[in-house]
This record gives structure tokens, C-alpha cells and sequence, in this order.
């Protein structure tokens, strides 16, 4: 038996030897980046600045340590300023098209510069033009005159998933282009900025100040997104960085080829997410999507035959799981351009064709209201009376007399002069409705209102 056993533990032993001697050459070629890289890493560009600094006259014949006293250190934010007003900036870029000389970068690392230079891994350097940019997406397109250039290919946005291995390349700090290797942290980030259009890569490959513009690309070398932003505390890496996403940077690069800037679509509805709670007061049938509070009047959405209480889920082929995807989606439409709308109304799906043009708006979404007595006139900083049934087309309802300023209900959108004519899709004809609807206690509230002889949805939660 000792015989037996040793035997096999000598078995083992050679057996795993010779395993780690006949693939280890293979192994260490396939864990090595360098093949990709060698493609890719010549995309890749680093993009300076020079702009006139604002120095008050007082301050012009200060040296460079008295100027520290009044402003931030610049070269912790990867600028060098001089007394003669000049600021410096730097950052990366990714060339996309060899023969026409485009280059993608971040809109923040060119704005405002007078000067804009770009230095290619091959050591040869060009004075670069402003196609254009576009600060809500923070996406900027610049041009060199130069030949023997190499792009990256833009890969397929729908492919990327969470986990997938992604390298970014870039000039952290001006030291040089630098390589560095994560995941896939997470898809479809937003809220780092609400009046900007975000859909942001999120990875935790390390990304500090001067990677803004450079490439995030996938195991294949395709480009899935430039570097944008990082979270961090102290202003270096903290793992958790964001990247504009290929699809967002191809919209946005052909609008600023043909115009010089973005001429964003929007459709003239004004929205909100889909909670579980709307779906199950609304009992709309679509589950997620973009809830139709408002149609403004004239627009693309009165046009298509959108209503108050319709639920956006998808725009063409790209689905809409919130108020946030819909403006993402919306907001890189062109002007005029046809797009079919897939939504759910009283239950039911439908298509609706629509030309994108008009004015788009938001809205808000507040808190709950407490139990309250049936003849009780105020619901969260509102006054509501009862309507007469003549001034409402003989279905009366609940007027809003007044609204406190930054009330809830204020908040929520409720204005004075709003007819509420139903809650929760319950019509409403008197004051003791209304407050017998609303006492159910449901998480959300959604009150049907008449303002300026158009329909809006107003939700409270």
C-alpha cells in the first residue's frame, strides 16, 4: 500500500512538471498585452494647451511661489502657470481616422486654450485645429496634418459587458503614455453631472489627471470609450474612473464633422423614471421605461400622437429603461430625423412615428402625503378647493389655489390655477375624492392636472 501511494504522489509530481514545462512559453505569450498594444499605443496622442491666464493686474509681478499663495497649486491639477499669463494644460486623444487626421478627446482638456499641440508616439509633434466641441457630452474633435497615422477601430457598444478586461492607455500627470489594466466595472453610469448626457464605461483600471481624452479599449484593441472622469478623494486613482462610451463619441464626432457643434434633438415631453411604484398606482403594463408627465404643445411628441401617462420603452432599436436612457438617446438625435417610438398606453404597446424637433423639459418627484381628513383643503403646501363641474367640462375636480414656494408640493410641479381631475388614474370630482383616493397610503401619487388647457401628469412620491 506505502508503495501505491508513493508512487502516485511521484505520478503527480512529474506529471505537473511537465504540464508547467510544455505550456509555460505559450502561457506567458497569452497573458502578455504587448501584441495588442503594439497596435494600439501609436492611437494614441498626447494633447497640450496653452491658454491666456485671467492674473489680476495687482498680481502680474508676483513670482510663481506668491502666486501659489492666492491660487491652487496648478501642477496638481496637471497645469503650470508663469507670471507672463500663460497656462499650460495637458492631457491625451485617440486618433479614430488616419487619413483625415481626426482626433478624439476629452471637451474639458481643449477648452478655452489658444493653442492645442499634439505629440504622436513616434516623437513628431503638429499645432492641431478645433473641429469642434461639445461640453454636454464632454466630447471634442480636433484635426492634425499628418501622415503615416494609425486609428482604432470603434467597437460594438452592445458587446461590451461587466467584467470584460479593458486597458487604458493615456499621459497620466505629463509623465509619458502609460498603460494600465481592469474591468469592466459597470455600464450606463450617470448623475455625475444631470444637466450633461451620460452613459458612462465605469472600470476600475487606474486613471488619473492627464488620462482625460485618452483610450479605453477592449482585449481586441477596439476603442470602447475615452477617458473622462475619475472618483477619488485625493485626485488620484481610487478605482473607480468613467469613459464616454464609443456610440455617444461616433453621434457626437459626426455632427461636430458637419456643423462644428452638437444640434441636439429633443422630442417636447417632459418625463420620469418608470419606478415600481408608478407601474403598480399606474397599472400602465410596460414595467420600466419613460413616464409621459407632459406634452408640450407644437412639439415633435404632440405631433406623434404621444399622451400624458405613456410610457417610453424604446426609441428605434434602443430601449428606454428610464427618463435618463430617453434623453441619452433623444439628445444625439439630429434635427428633423425620423424615429419610431415604442410605447405602452392603458396597457397596451404601440408604435408611434415621430420627427424630432421642439423643446424638452424635466420635472420632479417628491414626497408622500400623511393621513388627512376628507374635507381637509391642503395636501403638502397646496390650497385645493372644489371646482365648479362648468369650468371642467361638466366633470368637476379639485383646483390648486395656492402653492407654497419650495413646498412639496411646489417641488412636485403643482402650480396654482392646476385642475386635478384624477389620481391614480381615478377620476376626481370633488375635494372628499381627492382625499379619499390619496389616503390609501400608495407610495407614489400620480395626480392627472389641466394646466393652461393641457393635460400634464404630476407625480408625488
Amino acid at each position: 500500500m506505502k508503495k501505491l501511494v508513493l508512487s502516485l504522489v511521484l505520478f503527480t509530481s512529474l506529471s505537473s512538471a511537465a504540464v508547467s514545462t510544455a505550456f509555460a512559453a505559450p502561457l506567458a505569450e497569452r497573458a502578455s498585452l504587448a501584441p495588442m498594444l503594439e497596435h494600439v499605443t501609436p492611437a494614441v496622442v498626447i494633447v497640450s494647451t496653452t491658454q491666456t491666464a485671467n492674473v489680476p493686474e495687482s498680481l502680474r509681478n508676483l513670482d510663481e511661489s506668491e502666486l501659489r499663495r492666492f491660487f491652487s497649486d496648478p501642477s496638481a491639477r496637471g497645469l503650470q502657470s508663469s507670471p507672463g499669463r500663460q497656462v499650460r494644460g495637458m492631457g491625451s486623444g485617440v486618433i479614430v481616422d488616419a487619413d483625415k487626421g481626426y482626433i478624439v478627446t476629452n471637451n474639458h482638456v481643449i477648452a478655452n486654450a489658444d493653442v492645442i499641440n499634439v505629440a504622436l508616439q513616434d516623437g513628431r509633434e503638429f499645432k492641431a485645429t478645433l473641429i469642434g466641441s461639445d461640453p454636454s457630452t464632454d466630447v471634442a474633435l480636433l484635426q492634425i496634418d499628418a501622415t503615416g497615422l494609425e486609428a482604432l477601430q470603434l467597437a460594438e457598444i452592445d458587446e461590451v459587458r461587466v467584467g470584460d478586461y479593458v486597458v487604458a492607455i493615456g499621459n497620466p500627470f505629463g509623465v509619458g503614455q502609460t498603460v494600465t489594466q481592469g474591468i469592466v466595472s459597470a455600464l450606463g453610469r450617470g448623475g455625475l453631472n444631470n444637466d450633461n448626457y451620460e452613459d458612462f464605461i465605469q472600470t476600475d483600471a487606474a486613471i488619473n489627471m492627464g488620462n482625460s481624452g485618452g483610450a479605453l479599449v477592449n482585449l481586441d484593441g477596439e476603442l470602447i470609450g475615452i477617458n473622462t472622469a475619475i472618483i477619488s478623494g485625493s485626485g488620484t486613482s481610487a478605482g473607480i474612473a468613467f469613459a464616454v462610451p464609443v456610440n455617444m463619441i461616433a453621434a457626437v464626432m459626426d455632427q461636430l464633422e458637419q456643423f462644428g457643434e452638437v444640434r441636439r434633438g429633443q422630442l417636447g415631453v417632459q418625463i420620469q423614471d418608470l419606478t415600481s411604484a408608478m407601474e403598480s398606482a399606474l397599472q400602465t403594463g410596460a414595467g420600466r421605461g419613460a413616464l409621459v408627465t407632459s406634452v408640450l404643445p407644437g412639439s415633435a411628441a404632440e405631433r406623434a400622437g404621444l399622451e400624458v401617462s405613456d410610457v417610453i420603452v424604446a426609441v428605434d432599436k434602443d430601449s428606454v429603461d428610464s427618463g435618463r436612457d430617453l434623453r441619452n438617446i433623444v439628445g444625439l438625435l439630429r434635427l428633423n430625423q425620423e424615429v419610431t417610438l415604442q410605447v405602452y398606453r392603458d396597457g397596451k404597446k404601440q408604435s408611434l412615428n415621430a420627427v424630432i424637433g421642439g423643446v424638452e423639459e424635466s420635472v420632479a418627484a417628491n414626497e408622500a402625503q400623511p393621513n388627512r381628513s376628507l374635507a381637509d383643503p391642503e395636501f403638502l403646501g397646496a390650497q385645493l378647493r372644489n371646482l365648479d363641474a362648468s369650468r371642467n367640462a361638466g366633470n368637476g375636480g379639485v383646483e390648486v389655489v395656492s402653492v407654497e414656494q419650495q413646498s412639496p408640493a411646489w417641488r412636485a410641479g403643482l402650480r396654482p390655477g392646476d385642475v386635478i381631475y384624477e389620481v391614480n388614474r381615478n377620476d376626481v370630482e370633488s375635494l372628499q375624492d381627492f382625499n379619499e383616493l390619496i389616503a390609501g397610503q400608495s407610495p407614489v401619487t400620480a395626480l392627472s392636472v389641466v394646466r393652461q388647457n393641457r393635460r400634464m401628469l404630476v407625480i408625488v412620491s
